[in-house]
């Protein structure tokens, strides 16, 4: 809800007399250390440095589940993971189709990306109607889009790569890498390596955000040694006998050590994420104006037209019919209570493309007349996809079969004909 109201009043601002919205957001900020500054305005603030702790929090929940979740079994990943590459692929070719040639073509990887906060948020409204693994499902699913996408920008949308910036970036992975494997428990080391791999993402020409995602999956979220605990005790006895500031500093850090690193950033996280870096996004990227002349001429425009189609209908029968195909050759399943309709509806609310979306947008076009058809597109596509996949979540969600699979380990068949539930009352 804060991120859709951020959105309306990103458009309603930018609607305003005056460039207000635009003079605000080209406002520049630096930091400077010495000789060295980093300057960036507003919006590039939001967008590469902010968004990266969104990032951050989204791989961190995916890590957790692979690591102690849902995700620990293979056969729970395919399914998404195929789904997403043909929620990757068939947009794109059916932006091609529409702009195969000229400057809107540069456009392709602007429909590619599923908004994971908004396609969670609507799954939220459903409450208890939503199941748990269709939650899982579309977050792997956006996640390993969201991957896809950023690898998009990275090797498409990206000028001047420098190689000894990504030499740098690979080399403070590996030293996430390395305080995984010692079991580090501080979160600071974690913090301090991030900040290394993001400045050094951002310095190689490679979008920074993609630097949140790879510390949210290296943060380590497997179970605390028992040790640990018996330190705890030993600590909170010491307390209890006799408590001073040594020895409570000493217990609360004994307290820490308990639980992973992972579920301790990701709370602290979590709330930022949600109710402040996202709503701001919205702000800073969905204001584009919308007089008559605009909207007369995006709706003209093949651009405009191939973004909406690819996200309605290119991430619907994507998403589909990579999941199915996953489903049939008996590569993975859909466990719990996930019916073929919750999968058509997870599969139109995946059109729901806003956070990369706009980012491509921006970075493929420079032309503002391209870009504001581009932006249009990204929000009618977005707005028509949430609306067909909520409705079939509404009404198809529960009137279809379970995903799952029979004892040999076969997906069902797809639905022929007319089915009943027998757990529901018949007339």
């Amino acid at each position: 809800m804060l991120l859709l109201a951020a959105a309306v009043a990103a458009l309603i601002w930018a609607n305003m007399p005056g460039d207000s919205y635009e003079s605000f957001w080209h406002t520049e900020v630096s930091i400077r250390v010495g000789d060295a500054a980093l300057a960036l305005d507003l919006r590039h603030w939001v967008n590469d440095a902010a968004m990266s702790l969104f990032f951050l929090a989204v791989g961190l929940e995916i890590s957790r589940e692979v690591a102690v979740g849902e995700l620990r079994n293979p056969r729970a990943v395919f399914v998404p993971v195929l789904g997403a590459i043909g929620g990757l692929a068939l947009p794109a070719l059916i932006f091609l189709a529409f702009n195969p040639s000229g400057p809107a073509a540069h456009g392709w990887g602007i429909p590619v990306s599923t908004d994971t906060a908004f396609v969670v948020g609507i799954l939220a409204l459903f409450g208890p109607r939503c199941p748990d693994q269709l939650r899982l499902f579309l977050l792997t699913l956006a996640i390993a889009d969201d991957i896809g996408a950023i690898a998009i920008m990275a090797i498409f949308y990206s000028e001047g790569v420098s190689l000894g910036a990504l030499g740098l970036a690979a080399l403070f992975v590996i030293v996430l890498v390395m305080l995984r494997w010692v079991g580090v428990w501080q979160l600071r080391l974690y913090v301090v390596a991030g900040i290394g791999l993001w400045c050094a993402v951002y310095a190689s020409g490679v979008h920074p955000t993609l630097a949140g995602v790879l510390v949210g999956l290296l943060v380590p979220a497997t179970p605390v040694e028992p040790a640990q605990s018996e330190r705890l005790r030993f600590y909170g006895r010491a307390v209890i006998e006799r408590a001073d500031a040594a020895r409570a500093r000493l217990a609360v850090l004994a307290t820490r050590a308990t639980v992973p690193a992972n579920d301790r950033l990701q709370d602290a996280l979590h709330p930022v994420s949600a109710f402040i870096v996202v709503p701001i996004f919205g702000l800073a990227n969905a204001g584009v104006r919308l007089d008559m002349e605009t909207l007369g001429r995006a709706f003209t425009s093949p651009l405009t037209i191939g973004i909406i189609v690819a996200l309605v209908a290119g991430k619907t029968v994507g998403v589909g019919v990579g999941s199915a195909i996953a489903l049939r050759t008996r590569l993975g399943d859909l466990p719990g209570r996930v019916r073929y309709g919750h999968l058509i509806g997870g599969g139109m609310l995946a059109g729901i493309g806003f956070t990369i979306s706009l980012f491509i947008a921006d970075l493929a076009f420079e032309d503002e007349i391209l870009r504001d058809e581009a932006k249009i597109g990204v929000l009618a596509g977005s707005l028509t996809a949430a609306i067909l996949g909520s409705l079939a979540l509404r009404y198809l969600g529960e009137r279809l079969p379970l995903c799952t699979v029979d004892e040999s380990g076969g997906a069902p068949p797809l639905p022929t004909g007319p089915w009943r539930d027998p757990t529901l009352p018949q007339r």
